[in-house]
């Protein structure tokens, strides 16, 4: 009987420290939820939150400002150019997000996918291209640096510039840039596309491709590399950093890459609305037109011919359908020489082309490292 009630006692005992390290290790999780905000915690959260709740309501009550005279503040016009798109027939108001002393850039950009002489003679289409900026930030650089710029102006007649900083910090201040001088100078524009001034667009495919959505009468449009269920980035190192007083939620609402998205005229019309309601403080531009966007209720659409951070790989089954690609400054005018070569579009004809194609894209996009390209199932688009 003794023995009988030891063991019992051992068991017991047994089951109270089992009890005592679950109790113990479930605290130090939630302890770990709460208090630790790394990379794969930060993620949990923020995809939880995108797919069990999914609801910004209160994200965009909180931010919206109190009155309509406390909206962003107003900055005067440097370089303008109120009457360049006077023409009634603009399928696409083309936006290059640069920086005063990236000269050799924009005249890249120029020479290849922002060229509105080809993409008029070539392609048939009206497409107006403006580069984006503030003054420069260095005030050792400053005054040589806005000479140049108003003699590259008087050359070019394509920069609008505003008297804000240029810096990634004001980024969001070149976001208010483009829309507002959109719903002031070009509201007949049938489509808007923001891109910065480091990426590769297939003119001759984007532009085939919105006159298609054109002729339908395409609305409430908003196609690029959409991000879902996104985190702020909490590591003060980063320059992404959002501390919890700018942004306290675990996820943004969905937006597309900054690096080039394509949004209809309506769409740029609500948007240029909803971002006078909305606080600009917050310097990531690509998450406030997911905020302006999500007030308004337009959702995004992913386009997977629409590029990561990384390069897409070099191949003219690859150019075949490709959008954009994100990376190129040195081989600009070489890829747009070899992406828009007309033999491109003859590699994949019958079926032995289409097959020697789509083996080809498997083999460069389905790889078992992640690569921040075209994604996998780009290879059966």
């Amino acid at each position: 009987m003794d023995v009988r009630m030891f063991v019992s006692g051992r068991r017991v005992k047994k089951w109270q420290f089992i009890q005592l390290f679950a109790t113990c290790f479930v605290l130090s999780l939630m302890f770990f939820w709460i208090s630790i905000d790394n990379h794969i915690v930060s993620h949990m959260k923020s995809y939880s939150y995108r797919y069990l709740i999914n609801s910004y309501n209160f994200v965009n009550d909180s931010l919206s400002l109190k009155r309509s005279e406390e909206g962003v503040p107003r900055y005067q016009y440097l370089i303008n150019h109120e009457d360049k798109c006077q023409a009634q027939d603009v399928l696409l108001l083309l936006f290059v997000k640069t920086a005063p002393e990236n000269y050799n850039r924009r005249s890249a950009i120029r020479k290849t996918w922002g060229n509105e002489k080809y993409v008029c003679s070539q392609l048939n289409a009206n497409i107006k291209t403006l580069f984006v900026l503030g003054t420069p930030s260095d005030p050792l650089t400053r005054e040589r640096l806005q000479r140049r710029l108003v003699w590259e102006d008087q050359m070019y007649s394509d920069i609008i510039q505003q008297d804000f900083a240029d810096s990634f910090y004001n980024l969001t201040l070149k976001f208010l840039l483009q829309f507002s001088w959109a719903n002031r100078f070009c509201p007949h524009a049938k489509f808007l596309m923001t891109a910065d001034d480091d990426i590769f667009i297939h003119m001759p495919n984007l532009i085939e491709y919105l006159q298609s959505l054109e002729q339908i009468g395409v609305q409430d449009f908003w196609i690029g590399r959409v991000h879902r269920g996104a985190p702020p980035v909490r590591d003060k190192r980063s320059k992404y950093y959002v501390s919890y007083e700018m942004y306290q939620w675990p996820a943004y609402p969905d937006y597309t890459a900054g690096a080039a998205y394509v949004i209809s005229g309506d769409v740029a019309a609500k948007v240029y609305e909803a971002s006078q309601t909305l606080n600009s403080s917050l310097y990531i531009d690509d998450v406030f037109m997911g905020l302006c966007a999500n007030k308004i209720g337009i959702v995004p659409q992913y386009h997977v011919f629409f590029s990561g951070e990384g390069k897409t790989p070099y191949h003219p089954c690859i150019y075949e359908k490709m959008m954009t690609s994100h990376g190129h400054v040195e081989d600009l005018q070489d890829l747009w020489m070899d992406a828009t070569d007309p033999k491109v579009k003859t590699i994949s004809k019958g079926f032995f082309g289409q097959m020697y194609c789509r083996i080809i894209k498997i083999v460069l996009l389905c790889k078992l490292t992640y690569v921040d390209t075209y994604p996998c199932r780009a290879a059966f688009a």
